[in-house]
């Protein structure tokens, strides 16, 4: 069957449906890692995108049980050079089309992805549809005024009540788009670990006398979670903070900082990073459209990690305020695990701060 991609700057491309039949209305961006197309559909991060694959070959190695970021999926679609309809992995269980028409999403082959990367690096993220029908102008006026919804983190949190009983610190996770792996990071290490919903309270999160808060990553504007960057603001100094990708953006927003949107984002596996205390030069797992702008940091806010491509600040801490956190992803998934390390310092600086109170 055809497929249509139509972007916001009037560009159209046909190529081969993959997946759900129907139209799906999205940002366009484009990931760079190699493998981990599973991870991606399912974190959700990308609530309302439709992503580009720039690895020409996908679906390879299907479908498995063990490597979903969430229960759904939250990509609205997926855009491949070359769809590979043999999978070939020994946990595969389903192909990458039909895990697509399970979910309800569309997605399209035969794209030369990476002219598509070009033209998004050169004309900045835009509105796009993805569709298996006769396009019409109905469509492409929605295209035109198409924008992400300012409650997208708040859809993507799971907006529950979850707990995973351990004998370790006391962590609260603040879900604004929780992937599982950072669960799994915290509970592997035997920590104890309750979810809460975006819609948590500065009573509700002391309520469970937690050693230390974590905001999760999550998708959309940093400026839009305002309610979450409130309850920061009355958590600081009361409790250690700590914050992956939004969580990150969040926190320096309630520090009195700024954000600002990036031309096309960093979503890949392979993004270098730089400790600025070490030197020591990381690859890192990312997927955001905003950056922190440093310059309006508190002179008090440490700098700690910045990426080698373009400079952005990818990381600051606070020893003062007991604050702490990254814009990249530590857990990785898809992607290397050169700053899984973090989740151990987090948790030690987490028993350091309770053996201090005890004091």
């Amino acid at each position: 069957m055809i497929a249509h991609l139509l972007l916001s700057n009037g560009m159209e491309f046909d190529g081969v449906s993959v997946g759900a039949e129907g139209t799906a209305y999205g940002e366009i961006c484009f990931n760079t890692s190699m493998a981990g197309y599973q991870e991606i559909l399912t974190d959700p991060s990308y609530s309302e995108q439709i992503i580009v694959m720039t690895y020409p070959e996908i679906g390879n190695y299907g479908i498995n049980r063990n490597d979903f970021e969430n229960e759904k999926v939250f990509a609205k679609g997926m855009v491949m050079k070359n769809y590979c309809y043999n999978y070939s992995h020994y946990l595969a269980e389903q192909t990458l089309s039909d895990y697509l028409k399970c979910n309800n999403v569309v997605g399209i082959s035969g794209v030369d992805t990476r002219r598509m990367t070009t033209i998004i690096r050169e004309s900045g993220t835009m509105s796009c549809l993805i569709t298996t029908e006769n396009v019409t102008d109905e469509m492409r006026k929605k295209l035109q005024n198409w924008q992400m919804d300012k409650d997208v983190a708040k859809n993507a949190s799971k907006n529950k009540i979850l707990k995973y009983p351990g004998d370790g610190v006391r962590f609260v996770v603040i879900d604004l788009g929780l992937k599982n792996s950072i669960l799994k990071n915290l509970t592997n290490a035997n920590c104890d670990v309750i979810l809460l919903p975006w819609s948590a309270t500065e009573k509700d999160i002391l309520s469970y006398e937690p050693d230390a808060v974590l905001f999760s990553n999550g998708p959309g504007n940093p400026e839009d979670a305002v309610e979450t960057i409130e309850t920061i603001k009355g958590l600081i100094g009361k409790v250690p903070l700590f914050g992956i990708c939004l969580g990150y953006q969040i926190l320096a927003l309630a520090m009195g900082a700024k954000t600002y949107k990036l031309k096309y984002g960093h979503r890949g596996g392979n993004h270098p990073v730089v400790n600025l205390q070490t030197n020591a030069v990381i690859l890192t797992s990312q997927n955001h459209g905003y950056a922190v702008d440093e310059k309006t940091l508190n002179d008090n806010v440490i700098l700690t990690y910045k990426n080698l491509n373009d400079g952005t600040l990818e990381g600051f801490s606070c020893p003062d305020l007991k604050i702490e956190a990254v814009q990249f992803h530590p857990e990785a998934s898809p992607g290397p695990m050169d700053a899984a390390g973090i989740f151990k310092r987090w948790i030690e600086q987490a028993e350091g701060y309770k053996l201090c109170q005890k004091m």
